[in-house]
């Protein structure tokens, strides 16, 4: 079996120091990988993706002398002030997957293999410096190869302006390397940089660098953008395609490979990928280097012969980075990821009832009055939190939990794991939970009766689904569901009854029922969902979602299901499960054969339907949509 690293006791040739990059929230939803990640890859010592270069009113990115930043020294130097670094060049062009995937599966790495994906990503690069060998550009490189002993703050790069001359290229494979010179004016991101460190470092460096961390600057003419825009490439594939471990396996079609991680990064940028899924992938890849970068410095240490605490410290530190390994991989299993889950679940412990037998109702309000427990027994325990979080810990099974008008941050309600019940106190508009864009779930329930009532859950952030019922039973009674990301998803056999309750806005089906799962729905409205989920008319899943084998067992009565983009109920099963026609969706209106294809569904199903308006759905009231899919 591959591993992901090399013997934990001998340290690792091909990694070295790591430099973190903050990446854009707007252009960057996916992981940055490391600077210095690949010590092949050294171009990439210093280098900042675009979107951290700061970007003013006017468009530009270049630094006034009000925003350069200072450095706050032990001693002082005489230094000149340096002038503002000009803007660097940055491409307009947007790249499709398509594009992408030619340029980099086709064109860059083709038949290649892991281990010569580095000479790959630098034939690319000399190919385009015959073009032009002089230029000027900034060089970006961590502050701690300029700066010792200052204070610089959170500052991520230190830049200076620049002379290159890549002639010769010294040598093909990377790290790529050109000279490099202070250009004139002397100019930098730190106005009292002084300069004669600058030149000492360089000089220690025979004036010599990669070429990665070069970044020409705008003006200087066709040939030089062209130059720009194929360093921005190869830094794309450093920082989005390259994995620490790919060197390392053996691969039999590395281009499939890098095509999958291409469909990964545009799956988060356009949100197939819930963003609290990706942020976790983001922390777990960042996590993974962070402890590669702690076996390797630790091995380092490690002076002749390990003695048995080093070894077996070394051993723990290598075997912590290969499960993260093995969850990445996960992760990115294109097959694995489309039915999920593809992030790890923590489960609370179920607490159960107290040893004392007694059940406590728990407010939920910054002040309590008199007048909030008026209504309650006389032997009623009470016990008062300021925020939701401290009362849902506080419960266990039995307790209620009484919530007075406000808002409140609900990340407690991700984990439900004891019989309570969560009611809104007032109007249901006045009582609203927000969910947190960095959980994987809104309202996740797990135990075996929770109760939700008179409630707003106002989704922030593309959560996986704004309520996931994974066993157990669930009421939602009179409450309001606005949904960002997926709506109601009802599990393997777990349990959903839903009443008086409106739900809107879901990307996906509003109610989405697996194989085996239980719901009755009575008197709700199912409004304006599956809007952006599906690619296209024929994925739309409607207002509600059946997925059959084993059915679903679904009682309806008294609901309005309108405005929803698909169907108003949306039966889906396997193309095996009838005989096929050529079509692969039969509608609830047509001829003969589509009716009766549907006829028969519906009879084979646990279904009651019953007194419910169905009206203004894009594809009708009920569709059967025939599809194969593989159960997560």
């Amino acid at each position: 079996m591959a591993t992901c690293a090399p013997d934990p006791l001998f340290p690792l040739e091909d990694f070295h120091d790591e430099t973190a990059q903050k990446a854009s929230k707007e252009h960057f939803k996916i992981p940055v990988s490391s600077e210095m990640a690949h010590e092949k890859a050294q171009s990439h010592t210093s280098t900042i993706p675009n979107s951290e270069v700061p970007s003013y009113d006017d468009g530009s990115t270049s630094f006034s002398a009000a925003d350069a930043p200072q450095i706050v020294r032990n001693k002082p130097f005489d230094a000149k002030e340096a002038q503002v670094l000009p803007q660097i060049f940055i491409s307009n062009k947007t790249y499709t997957y398509d594009e992408r995937v030619a340029l980099f599966c086709d064109h860059i790495i083709g038949q290649c293999s892991a281990e010569d994906a580095d000479e790959a990503i630098s034939f690319y690069i000399i190919e385009k410096l015959a073009s032009k060998r002089t230029w000027t550009a900034v060089w970006k490189t961590s502050p701690e190869v300029l700066l010792v002993n200052c204070d610089i703050g959170d500052l991520p790069f230190v830049g200076v302006l620049v002379d290159v001359n890549c002639t010769p290229c010294e040598g093909k494979s990377l790290p790529l390397r050109v000279s490099i010179s202070v250009a004139e004016p002397y100019s930098s991101n730190i106005a009292n940089l002084p300069r004669e460190l600058v030149e000492d470092v360089l000089r220690e460096h025979d004036y010599s660098v990669p070429i990665l961390d070069v970044y020409p600057i705008q003006g200087m003419g066709a040939d030089v953008d062209n130059i720009a825009e194929y360093l921005e490439h190869a830094r794309f594939f450093y920082d989005f395609l390259w994995r620490d471990w790919d060197d390392e396996e053996e691969c039999d079609e590395y281009a499939g490979l890098i095509e999958k991680r291409i469909q990964l990064y545009y799956d988060i940028q356009d949100g197939t990928i819930p963003g609290p899924i990706s942020e976790r992938y983001r922390k777990t890849l960042e996590e993974y280097r962070s402890k590669r970068l702690d076996l390797t410095k630790f091995q380092t240490k490690i002076r002749g012969e390990a003695l048995p605490g080093e070894a077996v410290e070394c051993w723990k530190k290598y075997y912590e980075m290969s499960m993260l390994c093995g969850l990445l991989k996960f992760w990115e299993d294109l097959r694995l990821r489309s039915h999920g889950p593809f992030y790890p679940r923590i489960y609370k412990r179920r607490k159960g009832q107290r040893t004392s037998g007694r059940i406590v109702t728990h407010i939920v309000a910054q002040i309590m009055t008199t007048d909030m427990i008026k209504n309650f027994s006389a032997d009623t325990l009470i016990q008062q939190h300021d925020s939701l979080s401290a009362a849902l810990d506080s419960c266990f099974s039995g307790d209620t939990v009484v919530v007075f008008p406000g808002e409140y941050h609900a990340v407690a309600l991700a984990s439900l794991t004891d019989d309570i019940t969560i009611k809104g106190e007032g109007e249901r508009k006045e009582v609203l939970f927000y969910s947190d864009p960095s959980h994987d779930n809104f309202v996740a329930s797990k135990a075996s009766k929770v109760m939700l009532m008179n409630l707003t859950l106002v989704q922030h952030g593309t959560c996986d689904g704004i309520v996931v019922v994974e066993s157990g039973q669930l009421t939602l009674d009179n409450c309001v569901l606005k949904c960002q990301g997926t709506g109601v998803c009802v599990l393997t056999g777990a349990s959903l009854v839903m009443k008086n309750c409106e739900i809107s806005g879901a990307k996906g089906a509003g109610v989405e029922l697996y194989p085996g799962s239980i719901a009755e729905l009575h008197r709700n409205e199912i409004h304006h969902c599956s809007n952006q989920l599906a690619k296209d008319s024929k994925g739309s899943q409607g207002g509600i979602n059946l997925k059959v084998l084993p059915q679903p067992q679904l009682k309806l009565t008294d609901n309005h299901i309108h405005d929803n983009h698909g169907y108003g109920v949306t039966i889906l099963v396997p193309d095996n499960l009838y005989k096929a026609s050529e079509d692969l969706e039969q509608t609830a209106s047509g001829d003969k054969n589509e009716t009766d294809y549907l006829s028969k569904a519906l009879q084979k199903l646990s279904l009651e339907i019953t007194t419910n308006k169905l009206e203004s759905n894009t594809k009708g009231d009920i569709g059967l949509l025939r599809k194969m899919w593989v159960n997560s």
